[in-house]
């Protein structure tokens, strides 16, 4: 059996989905699908997280609701690189039904200057991969963007920095010291982003449905307590 990685598995769901329709599925449009964002700090396992979780949904939810994507920053990037799939997610999706996505970009980052573009431009991607739905966004902002959908379900992963460090270790081959000078760095870069452009603090809890330590909460059943909160949503 070969084998398919997380993001050939992505794109390829990306891929089927806008090939539907050039104006989306008429179930998904009339009954819109979930979408899970997840925050985390660095070395929590986000996408470790957004696997688990999407392989938990495609077992357990009712049947016909298709299958389920993770996207992470990486992916995220490789979609805006693909100048086919922003056009095509455009007409996937109409503004007409995303209820004014110019109006939704220029509340969470004002005036679209220049040096602002290549956020505008995620940010559009990252609703309309909401619209989509039945994917679960890593990072990103993705629960500030979207946080004024009311099928988005906002997860926080958190752990102690000694979890982190060792998780740090094994995934990227590096030492202690590496691993925790990483982990300080990302977590700062991440909050000066989500401050800088939507002007919240990545940390406050009040921003998420749920907030897990992942510490006290192995992976596998976080994701399956995020899973059944977002069937018991839909």
């Amino acid at each position: 059996m070969s084998f398919v990685s997380t993001e050939e598995k992505t794109l390829s769901f990306v891929a089927a989905v806008l090939g539907a329709s050039p104006k989306g599925p008429a179930k998904t449009r009339e009954h819109r699908r979930p979408v899970v964002t997840v925050s985390r700090q660095a070395g929590a396992g986000g996408s470790t997280f957004g696997e688990a979780l999407c392989g938990w949904l495609e077992k357990t939810q009712a049947k016909g609701r298709g299958p389920w994507a993770v996207v992470n920053r990486e992916l995220v990037d490789k979609i805006l690189e693909d100048e086919a799939l922003p056009e095509r997610l455009a007409a996937w999706s109409p503004e007409d039904h995303l209820a004014g996505i110019s109006y939704v970009v220029e509340e969470l980052l004002g005036l679209h200057r220049a040096s602002s573009r290549p956020v505008q431009e995620t940010t559009e991607t990252i609703l309309r991969l909401g619209e989509m739905g039945n994917v679960v966004i890593v990072g990103r902002g993705a629960n500030v963007i979207l946080g004024h959908r009311s099928e988005a379900f906002h997860v926080r992963l958190v752990a102690s920095i000694e979890s982190r460090v060792a998780h740090l270790v094994e995934l990227r081959g590096i030492s202690k010291k590496a691993a925790l000078a990483y982990a300080e760095a990302e977590d700062k870069a991440r909050q000066r982003f989500i401050r800088r452009h939507f002007q919240v603090d990545v940390t406050d809890p009040l921003l998420y449905n749920l907030v897990i330590n992942v510490d006290k909460v192995p992976i596998e059943r976080a994701a399956r307590i995020v899973g059944e909160a977002v069937v018991a949503r839909t």
